[in-house]
């Protein structure tokens, strides 16, 4: 038997972006848990509460109800999640996925990246430039055009406007997270990474510089664009499977 798996979604979404993704996982005999993080649109928590802590002790309490170790898998943002949740239930985590996930080096956040990598200077801030921000900038928001533009540039365009108006404003407390992992507990765990190869958001660049900076992750790669989980699920299953199931 394969080990549960839970899926971390990833900044201004939710448990939604995976509907299409499960019943392909369940299918192949895999218990699956998709999590809606706090403050994240289907909860009452308050934008100034959210922050990196507040995830992982939300992941924390799903693991301990599971009872057995889990997988994970983090898309995008997802991915800081749950790289901080192997970290500190190391003992629980069987292994860690990453769809365009952010996985980093202890301390560093995507923000770091995009300043090592000029992404300023190069024209790969995907996203960000689009956002909307509250008078405060405690939190933010994707207009639906421009969410189905990056995010979802490999749906047609009236099909991805719909999805797209699904995602919920965004607290920076759990936007601009930073894991912090040491070699002896997250860096034992086995990782896979899933390259999204016509990505707006994480282009494909930043995906392989991440893997530089953290090496050691299988790698697998899907043509397609930031959700994967959404446009090509059957793909995203077959390249998740062989290694959530040891097969």
């Amino acid at each position: 038997m394969s080990d549960p798996v839970i899926l971390i979604h990833g900044a201004w979404q939710g448990s939604w972006v995976w509907k299409k993704l499960i019943p392909l996982l369940e299918a192949a005999g895999v218990e699956v848990h998709a999590v809606d993080l706090p403050g994240n649109g289907v909860d009452d928590t308050p934008f100034e509460d959210v922050s990196l802590d507040l995830y992982v002790d939300h992941v924390g309490a799903l693991i301990e109800k599971i009872g057995r170790p889990v997988s994970l898998v983090g898309h995008s943002g997802g991915g800081v999640v749950a790289t901080e949740v192997g970290e500190r239930y190391v003992e629980q985590v069987a292994r860690v996925a990453y769809v365009a996930g952010m996985m980093l080096p202890p301390g560093a956040g995507f923000s770091d990246l995009l300043y090592w990598e000029h992404a300023v200077k190069r024209g790969l801030l995907g996203i960000g430039p689009h956002l909307e921000w509250s008078a405060d900038g405690s939190q933010s928001r994707v207009p639906p055009e421009a969410g189905a533009r990056i995010f979802l540039n490999d749906v047609p365009y009236d099909t991805a406007l719909i999805g797209a108006r699904n995602l919920t404003p965004q607290a920076e407390g759990g936007r601009s997270i930073v894991a912090e992992w040491t070699p002896e507990r997250f860096g034992t765990l086995p990782r896979l990474y899933v390259e999204c190869e016509r990505d707006l958001s994480v282009v494909p660049a930043f995906q392989r510089r991440m893997q530089e900076l953290v090496p050691g992750a299988e790698r697998v790669e899907l043509d397609t664009g930031h959700a994967p989980q959404i446009s090509a699920p059957e793909k995203l299953a077959g390249a998740l499977l062989p290694f959530l199931t040891g097969e």
